[in-house]
């Protein structure tokens, strides 16, 4: 055998450099020299396809081999697994019923479930066969990186127009979810919900505020500047003298409770019940009552040898308000919105509300015996049985 015919040698497994030699005599000699080169005793040889070398005569020039310190052992009963080949996306495109790999999790539905809001991502991702070139699994599946835990909720909601969440479920996750897949019907649903837990978590319970008030000196102005007591029941308590700057009282109970000289300034009262409460010199300016029921209030000026504190509800929303039967003289109610409140039966005397929108203001059986009205807005303003004929009435 000509000594020009070369052999390439690599071990199996190893890395590192492997060896070029001449073929030797004998199938033994090649064994010998593999055996010294990779200091181990060789037991098999094999060409690069796995094909095992059994005899020198089988070896050609350039040849490469590999070589093994491990002996070849038959696999009998081994099961064998199948080589799935990558599904083109053309292939299951035309399909209805079809499977989603969201996130690591399969789900089946049909294309109809998924297109039936057609502005929504997931109709357009499937009404266009295009849309989903290369981005299927060896199983066919389609491909979506989301989270498969708040994508389940909106899938359900495809199918029979009801969101659903499972306990542990975060409606914020599945919110952004639709929002992700413009699902706009979800989005209205959820946001809602969303808003509310987020009050729920941060709002100020009664028991809570209670604590705080008994931790508080009587003499001391209690600070609940921008607190939110959304929906909080604080009938009946004593809260005078409190700061609720810009705080959130909406839908506050606040029946029967003692509120002298409390400052609201641009405090957020709407759809609150304050039936019966006693606001004598309370500052309310630009606040948002829009809603609230005032009934039997008393806005009573306070007077001392020193100072005159009156209500001050300038520039307050009072839309829809009702204040009938309320104690209101000298109260300031300039450029305040009173547009379709209830103010049957008020005591106004010398009240100021000048500028206020009183449009379609039911003002039945008020007393208004000095009452500033200049530039009121009047128009369809109810001034039936009031006491204080309207010539007695600042109306222009």
């Amino acid at each position: 055998m000509s000594s020009l015919q070369r052999l390439k040698i690599f071990k199996s497994g190893a890395k590192g450099p492997g060896k070029v030699i001449t073929i030797p005599e004998s199938y033994e000699k090649l064994v010998a020299i593999t055996s010294e080169y990779f200091k181990c005793t060789i037991e098999v040889i094999s060409l690069v396809d796995g094909s095992i070398v059994s005899s020198i005569d089988l070896l050609r020039d350039n040849d490469t081999i590999y070589v093994s310190d491990q002996p070849f052992l038959e696999e009998k009963n081994v099961p064998q697994v199948e080589i799935k080949s990558p599904v083109c996306a053309a292939a299951v495109s035309k399909r209805n019923w079809i499977t989603l790999n969201v996130g690591g999790k399969c789900f089946a539905t049909t294309r109809s479930t998924l297109m039936k809001y057609p502005e929504s991502m997931l109709s357009n991702m499937f009404s266009n066969e295009d849309n989903w070139e290369n981005t299927v699994d060896r199983d066919g599946n389609f491909l979506i990186d989301r989270s498969p835990q708040y994508f389940e909720p909106l899938l359900n909601y495809l199918r029979n127009g009801v969101l659903i969440m499972n306990k542990g479920v975060n409606p914020k996750g599945v919110l952004e979810e639709a929002k992700f897949f413009g699902l706009k019907q979800v989005i209205e649903e959820l946001d809602t919900t969303v808003k509310m837990n987020e009050k729920e978590e941060s709002c100020v319970t009664r028991s809570e505020f209670m604590r705080l008030l008994m931790t508080t000196s009587s003499q001391d102005q209690l600070r609940c500047q921008g607190v939110n007591l959304s929906g909080a029941d604080l009938s009946y308590l004593d809260l005078r003298s409190i700061n609720f700057k810009h705080a959130d009282l909406s839908n506050a109970n606040l029946t029967g409770a003692s509120m002298d000289k409390c400052q609201f300034f641009l405090t957020d009262l709407s759809n609150a019940v304050l039936d019966d409460a006693t606001l004598d010199g309370v500052q309310m300016k630009r606040a948002n009552l829009e809603g609230a029921s005032l009934r039997n209030c008393k806005f009573e000026t306070q007077s001392s040898s020193h100072t005159t504190v009156t209500s001050n509800l300038e520039g307050a929303n009072l839309k829809g308000a009702i204040l009938e039967g309320s104690q209101m003289s000298h109260v300031n109610l300039r450029l305040a919105i009173l547009k379709n409140a209830n103010m049957q039966n008020c005591v106004l005397r010398d009240a100021v509300l000048a500028g206020a929108d009183m449009e379609n203001c039911n003002l039945t059986g008020a007393d208004l015996q000095g009452a500033n009205l200049r530039g009121a807005n009047v128009v369809g303003t109810i001034f039936l049985d009031i006491v204080a004929p309207l010539h007695m009435v600042h109306l222009m």
